[in-house]
């Protein structure tokens, strides 16, 4: 359950908190993020995955199509206002599996022949290598502006495949050796819930990569990305307007003040905006069909806010 009444249900989570969008649970007022500059505009390209993930932030799996496949015209359409009336330098496509969207080559195209850098999320596998050729002729079209980051939860074979699968770690090391070999701009998503420390997560990853050959700077935060921990039955604080001084957090750090997330509900008529990539369902937090309409601050309503942003130091993208 990923919608904010079933995190508000979640054992250890005060059902007090996170229902109203102007007031916490203690009657502060609650922080919002206003949006400082839109710099990166993500597409979720469906919530269909050929892999079902423990913790996967939005539950991707094979039978997940609450998002459905985003249709080519709808990514145009929110690109051709990107180019119109917006600063963006980034386009980001995540999913689900963006290599499963039968439009989705096409959608990286464009995004890369209208002059953005473009950031893939992908877990390195079939649906990617079936496309190898295709996207092998993007990069040489476009080198450095094309940007793929591959999903491995651990460095390790047996903790990588206790989150994705038996099997997930042997089926991802070919198209991660591929992407390198290729000379692909490759960059690594991890994850930090093992009980381990951030430095000896890097250093593992460290010895993995360079053991495979891949000149991949893992003490780089751009280079290994580390997500946090998104533990939903976890209680955690909400973010009052007073937090911002307390933590030393300015809210133009947080994903929402410089990122947006297109999102196309199944049987929808049309795609809208989410207010970041971790928010998929929640229909109250919608933004609009139009990113003039999502330039709207945003109100920190939700438990991932605190947990995986504010508290967390997490973004998907590093624009």
């Amino acid at each position: 359950m990923t919608d904010a009444a079933a995190q508000q249900r979640a054992p250890g989570l005060d059902p007090a908190k996170f229902r109203d969008p102007e007031i916490t649970a203690d009657g502060s007022a609650r922080a919002s993020v206003a949006l400082d500059r839109l710099q990166t505009l993500w597409f979720n390209t469906g919530t269909l995955c050929n892999l079902e993930c423990v913790n996967c932030y939005i539950e991707s799996s094979p039978t997940n199509d609450r998002l459905q496949y985003l249709p080519l015209a709808e990514a145009e359409r929110f690109m051709d206002e990107l180019d119109r009336d917006f600063r963006a330098v980034e386009i980001g496509f995540t999913g689900g599996e963006p290599f499963m969207n039968p439009d989705f080559m096409a959608m990286l195209e464009s995004a890369l022949v209208r002059g953005y850098r473009a950031l893939v999320l992908t877990n390195a596998m079939r649906p990617m290598m079936k496309r190898a050729g295709e996207l092998l002729a993007l990069r040489e079209r476009f080198g450095e502006r094309l940007h793929v980051r591959v999903s491995i939860d651990h460095y390790s074979r047996e903790l990588h495949d206790l989150e994705r699968g038996a099997g997930a770690w042997d089926r991802m090391l070919p198209g991660l050796d591929w992407l390198a070999a290729n000379g692909f701009r490759l960059s690594v998503a991890g994850r930090t819930f093992w009980k381990e420390s951030e430095d000896s997560l890097r250093e593992g990853f460290g010895r993995f990569l360079a053991a495979r050959g891949i000149g991949l700077d893992a003490a780089d935060p751009e280079r290994l990305v580390l997500f946090p921990e998104m533990d939903a039955a976890a209680d955690v604080p909400e973010i009052t307007t007073a937090c911002w001084g307390i933590l030393d957090v300015e809210p133009s750090s947080m994903m929402c003040a410089s990122s947006r997330m297109v999102i196309h509900r199944k049987g929808a008529p049309s795609a809208t905006v989410a207010p970041c990539t971790l928010l998929p369902y929640e229909t109250g937090l919608e933004m609009g069909r139009t990113l003039a309409e999502a330039r709207a601050e945003v109100k920190l309503n939700h438990p991932h806010c605190a947990r995986f942003c504010v508290l967390g130091g997490g973004s998907c993208s590093r624009a």
